[in-house]
């Protein structure tokens, strides 16, 4: 049994799961509005989301740390070199334009954990801003690097896409951000300190309300493009009736993040259904 907590431990720490959430959001998109997955893509997206967050998480720690870390953060460290090397082959094999969006997001990303404006302050510690960067930087991974190279990104479907998947990575983040209220500063200013926990569940509920009303459009009102959005809705809003601050381990570690995972599959049923 150790063993196996070990497993889920090193599976969670060294942001694998996170990366499969990342990846399947980029497939249901690639499913709904192209039809089919281009593998070097999400290979590409898994890898570049490992990289991405165990550098947010663990790059602090490390310098402040750098001779005395522990064997499991050496192991992540190692993990996260590795999955940075592979990066740059499957980066190498995209196109200019997806180089360009690459870029675009990576940048975001090295302003979100390194200080750059006056204060020694990121995008992280600006007021009420947390959760909106992240959102904005997983609906651009998620919806226009997949459909970069094979559609314009400035049309209808694929702005309705990202604004969809911007809402509900918002409300998907607020158990994490509900969680966190016990370790955050009190000036950091997340969405549950500035608003509650009450009001801020409520604008979770709307958001996912809007994400399903969304999918009736991409979906052109066929049932079969609908389902599967829907049910990852209502999930969703229970996730976060669920949330409170004393959660189990986890709760939104592994299972609120499992839900896009869980939406990428219902999203291949439905296609079986479909067909």
């Amino acid at each position: 049994m150790n063993f196996i907590k070990k497993g889920v431990n090193f599976y969670i720490n060294s942001s694998i799961h996170v990366a499969l959430a990342v990846t399947s959001l980029a497939a249901v998109t690639r499913l709904e509005l192209v039809g089919h997955l281009r593998t070097n893509v999400l290979v590409f997206i898994f890898l570049g989301t490992i990289s991405g967050y165990n550098f947010v998480k663990y790059a602090g720690i490390a310098k402040l740390h750098h001779y005395s870390l522990t064997k499991n953060l050496r192991i992540i460290q190692i993990f996260s070199l590795v999955a940075f090397l592979a990066l740059l082959y499957f980066f190498s094999v995209q196109s200019r334009e997806f180089w360009i969006l690459t870029g675009l997001m990576g940048l975001s990303t090295l302003l979100y954990s390194i200080p750059f404006l006056p204060k020694h302050t990121n995008l992280r510690n600006l007021k009420g801003t947390k959760i909106f960067i992240i959102a904005f930087v997983w609906a651009g991974v998620c919806v226009f690097l997949p459909l970069v190279d094979i559609m314009p990104l400035f049309t209808l479907p694929v702005i309705l896409k990202w604004i969809q998947i911007f809402l509900f990575v918002i409300s998907i983040t607020i158990p994490f951000e509900v969680r966190d209220l016990k370790y955050d500063p009190d000036g950091l200013g997340t969405l549950p300190q500035l608003i509650g926990i009450k009001k801020v569940k409520t604008l979770g509920y709307v958001f996912l309300i809007m994400v399903m009303l969304l999918q009736v459009w991409i979906a052109e009102f066929q049932f079969w493009g609908m389902i599967s959005t829907i049910l990852i809705g209502l999930i969703s809003i229970w996730a976060i009736v669920k949330t409170r601050k004393d959660q189990p381990k986890y709760y939104t570690s592994f299972w609120v993040e499992a839900i896009p995972i869980l939406w990428f599959l219902l999203e291949l049923g439905a296609l079986y259904g479909k067909n």
